[in-house]
């Protein structure tokens, strides 16, 4: 196995936690927001839109091409109230709670994310691409191949407790 047919693999699991995560769901069980520790959490949509966009806007990074989101028209069909650039990082809670969709939307966004994603890996990564330095402002710098296992652990978490907080709701 390549290292480019491994991270296909990898990427390729996330779409199908991501429609697990927001199967049937109605928008009052994907924008629920429960307490823990008196501060609101974030709701399933938020955490599965989260990690769409990360991906979208990481991946594009590294591939040096446009978002989806916006050269596929997936922010004019979410219609959300954010900027075409914002991707979750450093939201306030009401930028949390603005992120509405439904469960079908988010779960297309993904998987949609992914196929171009592992369409990349699979056609243009090498090994020395994974080595190719994207940020040298660390120690050590941050790697094409760093940047998608970044990706990838942010994706995995956060769609993790996306399922996590579906059972926490009964749904």
């Amino acid at each position: 196995m390549t290292p480019a047919e491994l991270l296909v693999d990898a990427f390729d699991r996330l779409p199908d936690l991501g429609r697990a995560a927001v199967a049937d769901l109605d928008d009052a069980t994907l924008t629920r927001r429960p307490e823990l520790g008196g501060d609101p959490v974030n709701p399933i949509a938020w955490l599965v839109w989260h990690a769409a966009r990360v991906q979208d806007d990481h991946v594009a990074d590294l591939r040096g091409a446009e978002q989806l989101w916006t050269a596929d028209g997936w922010s004019s069909r979410f219609g959300l109230p954010l900027a075409d650039d914002d991707i979750g990082y450093g939201h306030s809670s009401e930028q949390v709670s603005a992120v509405r969709a439904p469960g079908d939307l988010l779960a297309d966004y993904l998987a949609a994310v992914t196929a171009s994603t592992t369409a990349w890996l699979a056609d243009a990564v090498t090994p020395e691409e994974l080595d190719r330095v994207v940020d040298a402002g660390w120690d050590p710098p941050v790697t094409v191949g760093v940047r998608l296992v970044s990706v990838l652990g942010d994706d995995t978490q956060h769609l993790g407790q996306a399922a996590y907080l579906r059972g926490m709701l009964g749904a």
